[in-house]
């Protein structure tokens, strides 16, 4: 993207964040975002609610309030009922209503593929924002909801996903990450990212060469949907994880320790994953209780920054 010269653009482009943020005082700044995809669930309702907190989860992500949002629909109307058009936007105005988010309308167009998701506008002031750059030696990082949602919808896709396994993604898509910023605000933490697309390892990569830090991986504790291990030894690697190993491998050393279908999951294509947060090493255990006490029940320790360096993830 080219680079803005407006003196009020705070976040841009430029550090692949998870937002854009623009100042419009002192006290205010407006955090921006879109994110429109392909159904991960069968149920319309449940895409909808999906849809949504998938969307509202980078302004959460950077420390805003989101505010308002406008819907983005593809449908084939021709081919599908109406009905299941009505049940998407129940579940996405339902999850918005739940996050305190006006929708103040939308755009929709004809096409052979559904894609649904929402621009949102929060705000956020303007010293107050949560980057993916500041990471500091010393922090260690948590994570807010288990890693597996692409490897599970998949399955799911090919008739390979236990109904249960299905059901547990499908609660985690659907809630919202609101609970995780708002401890994260009150921790006064000043570098985190959400975990989405590019999958665990991508959105680490970026952290790290954004901040400019080395990061440690205890692999063993990162939280896991039921049956991902399960379905990555029998084969069920979709091409998006292969897309996301490609570009974010770079970073990544494994050690002989952790086991290669471990690390496959961990580039796996989150849709509405969970807050990866930076914490003061002083503070983990109280920000960790806090998460647990208000519901954030998967929320885990998975490592550590160890140093400054141009960027860099070692899996142990």
């Amino acid at each position: 993207m080219p680079r803005s010269a407006d003196p009020n653009v705070l976040v841009s482009a430029d550090t692949c964040d998870d937002s854009g943020v623009y100042k419009l005082d002192d006290e205010h700044a407006l955090v921006q975002t879109v994110d429109v995809f392909t159904p991960v669930v069968d149920d319309a309702y449940l895409f909808g609610r999906i849809a949504a907190a998938n969307s509202v989860s980078d302004v959460y992500a950077m420390g805003g309030h989101p505010i308002t949002a406008l819907s983005i629909v593809a449908f084939p109307i021709e081919r599908l009922s109406h009905r299941v058009l009505n049940k998407m936007m129940q579940g996405g105005v339902d999850a918005l209503h739940e996050a305190g988010v006006a929708l103040l309308g939308g755009h929709s167009i004809k096409d052979k593929e559904i894609k649904f998701g929402f621009a949102v506008t929060g705000l956020v002031h303007p010293a107050r924002i949560i980057t993916n750059d500041k990471a500091r030696p010393g922090d260690a990082l948590i994570l807010t909801k288990p890693i597996g949602t692409g490897v599970v919808s998949f399955a799911a896709q090919i008739g390979k996903a236990r109904p249960e396994w299905i059901e547990a993604i499908g609660r985690s898509m659907a809630e919202l990450n609101r609970v995780a910023a708002e401890v994260m605000i009150e921790a006064c933490v000043q570098c985190a990212t959400d975990v989405t697309g590019f999958g665990l390892m991508g959105h680490l990569g970026e952290l790290a060469v954004q901040s400019g830090v080395s990061i440690e991986i205890r692999a063993s504790a990162v939280p896991l949907f039921d049956g991902v291990r399960e379905l990555v030894g029998q084969g069920v690697i979709s091409g998006a994880i292969e897309r996301n190993r490609e570009f974010s491998s770079r970073f990544v050393e494994r050690s002989p320790g952790v086991p290669e279908d471990l690390e496959t999951i961990l580039y796996d294509p989150q849709t509405s994953g969970g807050l990866l947060m930076c914490v003061e090493a002083a503070r983990v255990e109280t920000v960790l209780n806090r998460l647990r006490e208000r519901g954030v029940a998967a929320a885990a320790v998975i490592g550590r920054v160890t140093e400054k360096s141009p960027g860099r993830i070692s899996l142990i």
